[in-house]
């Protein structure tokens, strides 16, 4: 008789609880499950009617298939600190179509202040890396070299940015990968990071699911520097005090994930209203005041240097996935330069969206 191997699979929740699922594999199809966690479930019973709905299903079954048949089965009980999906998340990671942080061999890679063109053709390429498999899950903290103004992928450029208004405050205007809206930067008032990760530690996720998983640490990161963080639907991370930073993600055909967030540390708030006419819309009828208030840097909640914020999120990674150190290399760098110099030079990208 073959012996039957048990899989196991974890899922922590974004501000909620641990899911944990034990199966094994017959004939192509979940047996022997078993659901555990740091959870709440009324009745006590349902837990036996999720395992039961989740036996016999095919292995190769979604979350959305997943989620189903665990809803079906909970009508009448109540599910709190997970969800039906956070199930089918679990089940996922058991049978090693998902993997979770702890899987990966991260690294912190160091390339040191990069002007805008430089650091979206940077993302883009260490993105590429990572889907061919040239290159292991990165997280990256970006310097700011000079400043910029970074309109997302969509974006109309005239009318989200003041060309005139750039220029007069030394902004280089930039067109990333990835959607989203425009950002004004600055060095030393902007922390900003990407993560390139395999699709895998987001399979099954929706958009929204896997900004609040990717950015799950960053909030946890604030909270203990003091900051009431909290991730904020689609892709914004805020505080009781107003809004920190936003995010934005690019999924790779190659399987990689660009993740990207930027937050103010400090902010210069007229000179965000000069040059991004979003901004100055949407704050139309609030006034000037009310407009530098829409964004509450990092440094007024926590009175600590842009460095001391940078350490401290970093050590908060590191003691939750862990990070091997790194730096840039010449190849990678020069693939970057050739990027910088060829596409996000090229006026035809930065206006593809007159």
């Amino acid at each position: 008789m073959d012996e039957v191997t048990t899989l196991h699979g974890e899922y922590k929740v974004p501000e909620g609880k641990l899911v944990v699922v034990d199966l094994a594999v017959a004939d192509g199809r979940l047996a022997d499950v078993r659901l555990s966690g740091d959870f709440f479930l009324e009745p006590d019973d349902a837990i036996e009617e999720i395992t039961s709905a989740l036996t016999g299903l095919p292995s190769d079954a979604t979350v959305s298939e997943l989620a189903a048949a665990v809803e079906a089965a909970t009508t009448d009980a109540a599910l709190i600190g997970f969800d039906a999906r956070a199930v089918g998340f679990a089940v996922l990671r058991a049978l090693g179509r998902s993997v979770a942080w702890h899987d990966l061999d991260l690294a912190l890679l160091d390339a040191g202040p990069l002007h805008p063109r430089e650091q979206m053709a940077l993302d883009e390429v260490l993105a590429l890396q990572v889907g061919e498999g040239v290159r292991g899950p990165t997280l990256r903290v970006w310097e700011w070299a000079s400043n910029a103004v970074i309109i997302g992928s969509f974006q109309s450029l005239s009318n989200e940015v003041d060309l005139d208004a750039a220029a007069r405050h030394g902004a280089t205007v930039v067109r990333r990968i990835s959607g989203g809206g425009a950002m004004f930067v600055e060095p030393g008032n902007t922390i900003t990071y990407s993560l390139y990760v395999p699709a895998a530690l987001v399979e099954g996720m929706s958009y929204a699911e896997s900004y609040a998983f990717l950015d799950a640490w960053v909030v946890r990161a604030l909270r203990e520097l003091g900051v009431d963080a909290s991730y904020v639907p689609l892709n914004d991370i805020a505080s009781s005090a107003g809004k920190i930073g936003g995010a934005a993600q690019k999924r790779l055909s190659s399987g990689a994930v660009l993740h990207h967030v930027t937050m103010s540390y400090d902010m210069d708030a007229a000179a965000m209203l000069d040059i991004l006419r979003i901004g100055r819309e949407k704050v139309s009828d609030k006034g000037y005041v009310s407009a530098g208030k829409r964004v509450d840097p990092i440094r007024s909640q926590t009175g600590l240097s842009r460095e001391d914020v940078i350490a401290a999120m970093v050590g908060h990674f590191e003691a939750s996935y862990g990070l091997t150190r790194t730096r840039l290399d010449d190849a990678t760098r020069a693939e970057a330069q050739r990027l910088a110099d060829t596409k996000y030079a090229d006026p035809g990208w930065t206006a593809r969206v007159p």
